[in-house]
């Protein structure tokens, strides 16, 4: 059976450039190969310039599945993309294509390619936590839960209030919220994983220079046109970093300069949680972002050859928990990409 690979590695560290390369070196050895979006942000159309979302040029002609499939008003749950993830892969492969799995937050990932199942939902209890939300805000509703469940509210940011309603939601349908995911186990067969990793001054770097690219580029623009054809009422889409800080702005409640900087500081923190988790699975060969032919090499070893490209990294011990198959919750906060 075609493996799946999957692209590990924080925002600004070249995963969609580098899935392209490794889909155009994998065709050149005879292997089709096609990427699977697992970034949740990348599923809205209209979405471009706030969430780095790859141009029709940009991919090169590698066919990409998961962008461009819902509407900013529709919500996105995490059970949902991990069905259509996996229709794509399974798709892929029933053709011989090999699938690259690239983009996305540890939460994205592991929901496609590990062990996960999810708690039911109510539509209508959902949307009685929502109402919550709009009247208290994120770090009272917060507050609400760390009075129910302390340890759940200890793995959620007071301000992720969509987290914190999910939470919520799942604590009043089944008494209890389990505030930690399951077992470092891949659910699919033959998944490699492949991590970028840089320094910090340079991700940081990269950062601000992609968030003043996309105020350049036209971000507020993008974010009024999307406001007019009901972007707040999109409970995922609106939270996106970058397009929450761009309708304060237009709300009058910061100026344009306040937004943008905000947007640089918050992608900066989820860039570092992102990270952070991803050093946590031990099965992540780590290569250095940017290495010289690193694609090449990527696709060798997927096909079974030799590959020696830069110096692999390992990630640095990290403290284990009573039970090691059960590490924290990552970060889902949304953000541009």
């Amino acid at each position: 059976m075609l493996p799946i690979l999957a692209l590990h590695g924080p925002t600004a560290s070249g995963k969609s450039t580098l899935a392209v390369e490794i889909a155009l070196a994998l065709a050149e050895r005879g292997q089709p190969a096609e990427i699977v979006n697992a970034d949740s942000m990348l599923v809205y159309r209209g979405m471009d310039i706030g969430t780095a979302k790859p141009t029709l040029a940009q991919r090169r002609g590698v066919r990409h599945h998961l962008i461009d499939v819902m509407s900013v008003t529709e919500s996105a749950t995490v059970a949902d993309f991990q069905e259509r993830a996996r229709e794509a892969i399974a798709q892929c492969r029933a053709r011989g294509v090999l699938p690259i799995v690239a983009g996305g937050s540890a939460l994205y990932m592991r929901a496609i390619l590990d062990h996960f199942e999810f708690p039911g939902t109510d539509a209508a209890v959902r949307a009685r936590w929502e109402s919550e939300l709009e009247r208290l805000g994120p770090e009272a509703l917060h507050a609400v839960l760390a009075g129910r469940a302390p340890a759940t509210a200890a793995e959620i940011l007071p301000g992720n209030g969509r987290r914190t309603v999910r939470a919520l939601e799942v604590l009043e349908l089944t008494g209890g919220h389990r505030p930690t995911l399951p077992a470092w186990s891949y659910a699919l067969d033959g998944v490699e994983s492949v991590g970028l990793e840089l320094d910090r001054p340079t991700m940081d770097a990269r950062i601000a220079a992609r968030v003043e690219a996309m105020w350049e580029a036209g971000l507020v623009d993008e974010v009024r046109a999307l406001d007019a054809r009901g972007l707040r009422r999109g409970v995922t889409a609106s939270k996106a970093i970058g397009y929450r800080q761009v309708l304060d702005y237009l709300d009058g409640q910061c100026s344009e300069a306040e937004a943008r900087e905000a947007t640089v500081a918050g992608t900066k923190r989820f860039a570092r949680r992102q990270l952070s988790w991803f050093r946590r699975d031990h099965r992540i060969v780590w290569h250095p972002a940017g290495s010289s032919g690193l694609a090449d090499a990527i696709a060798a070893r997927s096909l079974g050859g030799p590959a020696s490209v830069g110096t692999q990294l390992r990630p640095p011990p990290v403290t284990r928990q009573t039970d090691p198959a059960t590490p924290p919750t990552p970060p889902r906060t949304v953000r541009s990409r």
